[in-house]
């Protein structure tokens, strides 16, 4: 029941500004009203709001409360680029190698990243993006099967999952965070690293106008890429 309470608020907020009735700077419903709403926990409306915050389409300001944040542009440290077209406009050979392709259940970091609840099923892919024959990208990624049903049907040596979501669910929302990483015994395999090997780890969720659509774990060696650019998405 906490989760579906926990959509029914987001959805609530949500069609309220595509709407239009809420604007931008306009104040929201606080957690104690929003509890009132819809009965339910603190707890559950907390986590609602919390989502909407980290997706930008709310901010919060402490004292005063939370607030429609200002949707025309979004900023962001990364370009959501597909990598076969980085690779192939740098006049180099793609290729990809597709490791994993199945069900999984969900673990409670899974499960609160595609606002899902623990152990429910997700579809899980592990590929590996190659440069000229050499590892590039590790890509792991949970997709929610209820917004991309036909997911592990695809065949991604022709179309990598950035394209064919892109396509199916198209992006109106992403968080990153970024963080330095050293190789472990998973990534010295696949991106042919030692040890030693400085990493590039991007941690992305995205988002259509349904829901969180994915959650990917981008892993990159230190030597091979770097990143940068600005983003800004257009309501």
């Amino acid at each position: 029941m906490a989760l579906a309470k926990f959509a029914e608020i987001k959805q609530y907020i949500l069609a309220r500004i595509e709407s239009g009735e809420w604007q931008e700077n306009d104040r929201v419903p606080s957690e104690n009203q929003l509890t009132e709403m819809f009965n339910c926990s603190r707890m559950t409306a907390r986590r609602a709001l919390t989502e909407l915050v980290e997706s930008g389409v709310l901010t919060r300001t402490q004292g005063l409360g939370t607030f429609v944040a200002g949707l025309k542009s979004q900023s962001s440290l990364l370009n959501i680029r597909n990598i076969a077209d980085e690779i192939k406009e740098r006049g180099h050979g793609y290729s990809v190698k597709q490791i994993e392709l199945r069900k999984v259940n969900a673990t409670a970091a899974i499960a609160i990243a595609l606002g899902l609840q623990e152990g429910n099923e997700v579809f899980y892919s592990v590929l590996v993006h190659c440069e000229q024959g050499q590892p590039l990208q590790l890509e792991e990624r949970f997709v929610n099967p209820s917004l991309i049903p036909l997911y592990l049907e695809q065949d991604f040596s022709q179309q990598t999952p950035h394209e064919y979501l892109s396509q199916i669910a198209p992006l109106t929302e992403a968080r990153h965070t970024v963080e330095a990483v050293m190789a472990n015994s998973q990534i010295k395999q696949y991106l042919q690293v030692d040890a030693t090997e400085p990493c590039l780890k991007i941690i992305r969720r995205t988002w259509s106008r349904k829901g969180v659509v994915s959650f990917a774990r981008l892993i990159h060696p230190g030597s091979k890429f770097r990143l940068g650019g600005h983003l800004t998405f257009k309501r």
